[in-house]
């Protein structure tokens, strides 16, 4: 399942977990990522992150900017991730 959502800029969502593994890709934005182990970390446009915090305390987020943050959630089936790199020249 692929979904797209939008915030505007300044949105903000306080602690949560992930409400199924997925990956995120964040589309236009830039946004303040924390976890509760105290990680802090950027996701900027062309990020890919593999969010798998479905239980436990979670993490919260803060857009940054004027762009808001445009992204995109693809839900994963347990499992290995279905990735496969390949090399393109």
């Amino acid at each position: 399942m692929v979904e797209f959502e939008q915030s505007p800029p300044g949105a903000s969502l306080d602690w949560h977990r992930a409400p199924h593994r997925q990956f995120v890709l964040t589309l236009v934005g830039s946004l303040e990522f924390v976890t509760r182990d105290g990680e802090r970390f950027d996701l900027d446009s062309g990020t890919v992150l593999l969010a798998e915090d479905t239980v436990g305390t979670g993490h919260r987020w803060t857009s940054r900017g004027d762009a808001g943050w445009q992204r995109v959630y693809v839900r994963l089936d347990d499992g290995p991730v279905p990735f496969t790199a390949q090399n393109r020249h």
